[in-house]
């Protein structure tokens, strides 16, 4: 069972969802609307954390995005969640943990918000240090490894980790470099992206931004 928030607003939400989808893991899909008055009451149920997403398996909570992906590359270790090659494995899981510990700038300054058109909104000198990291992670990895489309050659657990950062930058209008805009195009394009997008439209839920950041 995986607990999520909104999929207008909950980026942490999309990360673990995004790998259960898109490796074909099975699951039962618990959403919780945030903001609401009975929130944290339906969250503390699931996890004393009090944030989502929460992965329930093997009779125990998982409540954080990174350890739920790095527990579900140990119990499907064939599907390849972390790219096969030890060294782009710990590349990947670096970008990951920074993805996961900083760009607190970008975080609270441009939240998620795929339904919105925020084009217009200025950015700080914090956001755009933010992205101007980013970009030169994604520059670096699609040099090293990305002969195919994604990071790493194949999808794997740290495109799942930026798919939220490419919806910021499409709903803020942030211009990339041409193949970083390749790259974030492919990534929309996705199958589980696209499908965590067209239901993120369908949402009617409003929430204050300052809400729709209980994730981990």
């Amino acid at each position: 069972v995986l607990v999520i928030g909104n999929k207008n607003y909950s980026s942490w939400s999309m990360r673990a969802w995004l790998v259960m989808s898109a490796f074909g893991i099975p699951f039962e899909e618990v959403r919780i609307a945030l903001g609401q008055a009975d929130t944290a009451a339906r969250i503390a149920s699931y996890s004393a954390a009090g944030k989502v997403p929460v992965l329930i398996a093997n009779n125990m909570a998982i409540w954080d995005s990174l350890a739920i992906c790095e527990f579900l590359a140990e119990q499907f270790s064939s599907r390849n969640l972390w790219p096969a090659d030890v060294g782009a494995r710990a590349h990947a899981r670096s970008i990951c943990a920074e993805m996961h510990a900083s760009f607190a700038s970008i975080r609270h300054d441009m939240p998620m918000n795929i339904r919105a058109d925020l084009r217009e909104q200025a950015r700080s000198s914090g956001a755009q240090a933010d992205i101007g990291r980013i970009c030169e992670i994604w520059e670096d990895c699609l040099t090293r490894y990305g002969a195919h489309a994604y990071l790493f050659g194949e999808f794997c657990i740290a495109d799942a980790y930026f798919a939220p950062i490419v919806m910021r930058l499409r709903s803020y209008g942030v211009t990339l470099a041409p193949a970083l805009q390749a790259y974030a195009e492919r990534l929309i394009a996705h199958p589980a992206v696209a499908a965590w997008i067209a239901t993120a439209l369908t949402e009617t839920d409003t929430v204050a931004w300052h809400e729709a950041r209980s994730g981990s």
